[in-house]
């Protein structure tokens, strides 16, 4: 503890204290974004100290019902971690949602026989397998139950032509570091996914078994540092179509606080986002960005991946400013071997005014959900309160690319799919 009265170097407090996974300067190639997922980039690493780590699976229903399970493993200093089950069921003919959400006992990674991208506990268990199926290689069989009259029953496939993928190369891939020294960073935040899937098996509710067949995604997330501390705000989405064997579109993107940025304390205010687009079944570009808060964003940047909030208005509910709609974009080259060029995709989606909401969900009460031994260790600035907004709405990507992948690609294409968003407000 007295090593640093003894020490002769001075930190320079204009050094950079965020190293964003999307880079300092834009990443051009395709090589520099598509990161190929290995097995280990998928195992729970159920670290210590002030860490929370997910698996979540969404998926888009025939009917148009949204289904998303998630565990959630958050570690509290020196407290035993809490974990918890949760899954929504949004049903936007109905607008009926059914939630549940279950602190869990005897969580266990890896199960007996299995490897760490598998976990179980008392009342649920996901484990990772290989499958018989050349077509989708790889699979997740989720059973949970939830309550006496709640159970699900699912199996969540990758297809063989839409690989996980994470931002970048080797061990390190995905990983945004805060701090200045990056071999021992203050914390980290880390997203690895699988951008497109399919989910089926059964949910039960009182007894009767209603079929699942269903397309979406896959995300396993780690935030390694307390969440006030990483962002203050979050967008999330990600798109799903049947169309054309498969179109889809993902983005996640943070907003650091002014703590880390590219000059130390006081230069953030930074947005880092990552993406990616499957067109016609295969995974065809994959895009991130970094947005610095002193510059503005190139309208025709080679490589794009980002979320603008469109006509934010107060919302004295939460005492945040909601936006009214948001302009998703994605560009960057192309991963497919054959055809090579670059593919670009767009989507707006109106969620509506604060009177008038669109596709609204829900407005998640973050403090009311979260575990209290978690409430007390998290400190918040005084008078505000962490908000997740949700939204499912029937939306277009308008797409471009080659005409070998999708015909009539190359004149622009829009493909009707449904999009569930979220925007989290922290601070």
């Amino acid at each position: 503890m007295f090593s640093s009265f003894f020490n002769s170097s001075t930190v320079d407090p204009k050094a950079p204290n965020l190293y964003p996974v999307s880079g300092f300067e834009p990443k051009t190639s395709a090589s520099d974004l598509f990161g190929d997922l290995r097995p280990t980039d998928l195992e729970w690493a159920c670290s210590g100290g002030f860490v929370t780590e997910t698996q979540t699976f969404y998926h888009f229903l025939e009917d148009d019902t949204m289904l998303m399970c998630q565990v959630i493993h958050s570690s509290i200093g020196m407290w035993y971690p809490t974990i918890q089950f949760t899954c929504k069921i949004y049903n936007p003919n109905t607008s009926e949602t059914l939630w549940r959400s279950i602190n869990v006992t005897n969580f266990v990674t890896p199960p007996p026989g299995l490897d760490k991208r598998s976990c179980k506990a008392d009342q649920f268990s996901i484990t990772c397998n290989p499958s018989a199926d050349p077509s989708f290689p790889e699979k997740y069989d989720i059973r949970a139950n939830l309550s006496d009259d709640f159970q699900i029953s699912l199996e969540v496939a990758r297809p063989a032509s839409v690989p996980g993928f994470k931002l970048g190369q080797g061990p390190k891939g995905g990983f945004t570091y805060f701090g200045q020294d990056v071999t021992k960073p203050d914390g980290y935040v880390v997203h690895r996914f699988w951008p497109h899937t399919r989910a089926t098996g059964h949910v039960i509710r009182k007894g009767q078994a209603t079929p699942v067949n269903g397309i979406g995604m896959f995300v396993h997330a780690i935030q390694g540092m307390r969440p006030n501390l990483v962002a203050s705000r979050w967008n999330f989405g990600t798109f799903q179509s049947r169309a054309h064997g498969g179109v889809a579109a993902v983005q996640m993107e943070f907003t650091t606080l002014e703590t880390h940025g590219r000059h130390g304390a006081g230069s953030g205010g930074v947005t880092v986002n990552v993406g990616a687009v499957v067109l016609g079944g295969k995974l065809a570009v994959v895009t991130a960005e970094t947005r610095w808060p002193d510059e503005v964003p190139e309208e025709t940047a080679p490589v794009m991946s980002r979320v603008t909030h469109v006509e934010p208005e107060h919302d004295p509910d939460t005492g945040y400013r909601k936006p009214s709609a948001f302009e998703f974009r994605w560009a960057g080259p192309s991963i497919l071997t054959v055809p090579q060029g670059t593919v670009s995709a767009s989507l707006c989606v109106d969620v509506g005014g604060v009177a008038q909401p669109k596709g609204l969900i829900e407005k998640v009460d973050v403090l009311a959900e979260i575990p209290y031994v978690i409430k007390t260790m998290v400190n918040y600035v005084a008078g505000t309160k962490p908000y997740i907004y949700q939204w499912q709405n029937k939306a277009k990507l308008v797409v471009r690319g080659q005409d070998s992948v999708i015909p009539g690609l190359s004149e622009g294409l829009e493909i009707e799919g449904l999009f569930f968003n979220e925007a989290s407000f922290i601070s």
